[in-house]
């Protein structure tokens, strides 16, 4: 069923997705329901009002991909490249993601609500009033993103990197002090043991 350049609309999406090739394809109100997408190669495919419920795989490219008003629920990917997309009221619910490159995309009205992410690059991304309320992000690198609106004080943040592209977020007081160490180091600034 999964082509390049398919057009989709209300297809419901079940079973073994792996290895489909749908590289520019148009997915309209359809639903992905525990899917298999390991290896599934969708580069600059378009959804809108699309849901991915408890899909899972890994090796998912979506690069330079386009989602507009489309929900990701109880998902569970590895390695899922979306460098270069633009998603826009996108809800990430329960998702564990495992290295998720969000490079240089544009997120706007976005949440990840309860969401466990893994190493997920926001580097050079622009984000505008994105939520990650009950998140826990490891080792996510913010390194030149640009922010506003966003809030990550609901998050657990752990072993951040590119502290300064967090300019224009949130975050919480109780964060504050665990990231000021780092900010410190990032700044350049000496603390002495007084």
């Amino acid at each position: 069923m999964l082509r390049p350049e398919a057009d989709l609309d209300g297809e419901v999406l079940t079973g073994d997705l792996s290895g489909s090739s749908a590289g520019n394809a148009r997915f309209l109100e359809c639903t992905f329901q525990r899917c298999d997408l390991t290896e599934l190669s969708a580069p600059r495919s378009r959804f809108a009002d699309t849901g991915l419920y408890a899909v899972h795989g890994a090796g998912v490219d979506l690069a330079e991909s386009t989602w507009l008003d489309c929900v990701v629920q109880g998902a569970r990917l590895g390695a899922v490249q979306l460098f270069g997309a633009e998603l826009r009221r996108v809800r990430f619910e329960g998702c564990k993601i495992e290295f998720l490159n969000l490079r240089g995309a544009r997120l706007a009205e976005c949440a990840f609500l309860d969401c466990q992410l893994l190493e997920p690059d926001f580097a050079e991304a622009t984000l505008e009033k994105v939520d990650f309320a009950g998140s826990r992000l490891v080792s996510p690198d913010f390194g030149r993103a640009r922010m506003k609106d966003v809030d990550v004080s609901g998050a657990d943040l752990a072993g951040p990197r590119g502290l300064a592209g967090l300019r224009g977020a949130t975050v919480s007081r109780l964060q504050l002090v665990d990231l000021a160490p780092a900010l410190a180091a990032e700044l350049g600034i000496l603390v002495g043991d007084q």
